[in-house]
Parts: C-alpha cells; structure tokens; sequence
C-alpha cells in the first residue's frame, strides 16, 4: 500500500521530478524493504544486517555478587556510515506519513496562506522530532545517571563504549539529520528558505558527529536533550501562533528558556571541556584508542560550542527586534485610522512574522 496519496487527474511521467516527489515515499519504501528482505537469505544476511542493526559490539562480563552478568557495549567504526543510510531511509518514510496524515489534514481545515503553510509543516515535523529526541534523551540520561553525576561526563575519557540505547540514539539523530538534505528537493522548498535550513542542517550534522567520533558522546547527549527542550517549545508556540494570532505567551516563554539555554550550554561545555579533560590523566592523542584529549582539539571544540552559541544569540536577538518592531507598528496603527491598503501589509507582515 502508498504512504502518499495518488491524484487520478495528474500522472507525470514516470522518472520525471514530480513522479520522483509525488512518490518519493513509495520508492524509499521500496529501497527499505529490499534491506529487510535481505535478512531472509543467508546470502544476503550478512551483508543486510550491517544496516538495519546497530554494529561493534563488544561484551563485558561483570560480577554482581555470587553471579556473573554479561553486559554489551558498542563503539562507533566505520560501519556505521551504513546503518545512518538506512535510518535515514526511515526518517524519510516518517516524514512523509505525519506529512500526509497530520499536517496535510490540518492545513485543509485551517487554510493557511503559501507562507503559513511551509512554516507550519516546518514546525509541526520539528516538533513531534524535538518531542521524541528529548523524550528518548532524558530516559537515557536517567538510566545511565549522567544528571546525578555530572563528573561522568569527563571522568574514565575517552567513552569508547557506549549503551545500545546512545549508540541508536546518536545512529538516529545522524539519520534524521541527513534525511533533512533530500527533503529540501521533495518538500519542493522555496530557494530563499534553502540557504537557511542547509546552516542549521550543516551545524546539526557538525556537532551531532563531531561528539560522537570524539567520544564526547555523553557531553553530546546532555547538550541535545537541553538544545531540543527549548527547539520544542519554539516550535509548538509558533504552531499555535498560527492557529490564533494572539496566543504570544509561549514565545515569551521560549525567549526566557533560550537565553538560560546558552547559559546551560556553554558552562557545561567548559566545565568539562575546558576543566574536567584539562586536567584529566588520560592526555594524548591515540587515534586507536579513541583518546584526543590534547590541547588542539579541546579548543576546536569549546570554539565551535561557543561560536555555534554567539551565532545563535545574533538570531535570537534579530528575532526579538523584528517582533518588538512589528508590536509597535500594529500598535501605532491601531491609534490612526488605517486604509486598506495599509492593513494589507500590516497583516501581511505579521503572517511571516514567525
């Protein structure tokens, strides 16, 4: 059966760019089942399990009182540049089924205008993966007890080995940051919203695969989870934005949470980049052992943190002043009689206020 709803009015031709758009669901299902097919043939098996489960596994016996309990662990390798492919095959197929049974249905009721429209799918595919990242994050974090000990997230450096838990996380989060690269050809994006979304993609895919090939995986983890609880909340207020123009509270909210955000942020960073590794005993460089814990790398890092947080307060503040400069004008024009003109571009600007 198609994920996407076929029109009997319309039958472009066949390979043509609106086939490939208008199907583009279909045909990735189709890539991804000839992966899970694959695990039937003995064949075939062992080259389809490297991209449907996750690879380098490494099992540790620990003793537990009188029993000894096997514990598996994984590390990253190059393998695993095959099962992000085939995860990012499935955000794909994820996307197009909350696109054409939520956003889709809800933009018919609501009738949002051309710009309206792409601002509300834009928010309402972030938000449901905002939603799942920091929910999947947070259970990790508790599980692992990184929150109530915050020293493991520089003591025993380098975190080598990881849970079946961070390990599909950091897989998944690679995954659906990729996916995000075609989509810009199969959602049809407006040129002047490319250059916007390839920044935000390109720092996403940067520090998401920089914390995971530096064995920062821990730091990464607690850094997402926060990063994503504030993404949500912008995005779920800009959605009901859209569904009531005079519902703002939630981007008050949002600006608040933002601000302490970068705060978390940056003093987490330098605590552990910049004091816990510093004065670590496990300085060196040892690519075999998974260990960069040497001076270069540790400002790359901190400077990448730092500036990725300056870049973004720059956004938050041009943002700010748009929606104060856009407050006053509404409530310059409520005082004077308005033609209709000037209402048209009032209300013009404040559907692409957001």
């Amino acid at each position: 059966m198609g994920i996407r709803k076929k029109t009997a009015s319309k039958n472009p031709p066949v390979l043509s760019h609106e086939f490939v758009i208008q199907n583009h669901a279909d045909i990735v299902s189709c890539v991804a089942m000839v992966f899970l097919l694959g695990l039937m043939f003995e064949i075939t098996s062992k080259f389809a399990v490297i991209f449907i489960t996750v690879q380098y596994n490494v099992t540790i016996s620990t003793n537990e009182g009188s029993e000894e309990t096997a514990v598996n662990h994984f590390h990253h390798g190059i393998k695993d540049l095959a099962t992000i492919f085939f995860y990012m095959l499935v955000a794909i197929i994820m996307h197009a089924i909350i696109q054409e049974y939520v956003l889709d249905k809800l933009n018919r009721k609501k009738h949002f205008s051309k710009t309206k429209h792409s601002k509300f799918n834009e928010s309402g595919q972030l938000s449901a993966f905002y939603l799942f990242s920091f929910c999947w994050g947070t259970s990790i974090l508790l599980s692992e007890n990184f929150l109530s000990n915050p020293v493991s997230l520089w003591e025993g450096y380098p975190h080598t080995l990881m849970p079946f838990q961070m390990k599909f996380y950091y897989i998944c989060q690679l995954g659906y940051w990729l996916h995000a690269l075609p989509e810009l050809y199969f959602q049809k994006t407006k040129k002047e919203d490319i250059p916007r979304q390839l920044v935000y993609i390109f720092l996403y895919l940067v520090h998401i695969a920089g914390a995971y090939v530096l064995n920062l995986n821990r730091l990464g983890l607690v850094l997402l989870v926060l990063h994503y609880f504030v993404e949500f909340l912008f995005h779920v207020s800009r959605l009901v934005y859209f569904s009531n123009e005079n519902r703002q509270m939630g981007f008050t909210v949002w600006a608040v949470l933002f601000v302490v955000g970068r705060l978390l942020t940056l003093s987490l960073s330098v605590l552990t980049v910049g004091f816990g590794l510093a004065t670590s005993e496990s300085q060196g460089f040892n690519w075999a052992a998974g260990n960069f814990n040497i001076l270069f790398v540790r400002i790359t890092v901190l400077a990448a943190i730092c500036l990725t947080q300056a870049f973004m307060m720059w956004k938050f503040i041009n943002f700010q002043l748009r929606r104060w400069r856009e407050h006053s004008q509404a409530q310059t024009l409520k005082k004077k009689p308005v033609s209709t003109k000037s209402k048209s571009k009032k209300d013009k600007g404040e559907r692409t206020l957001f």
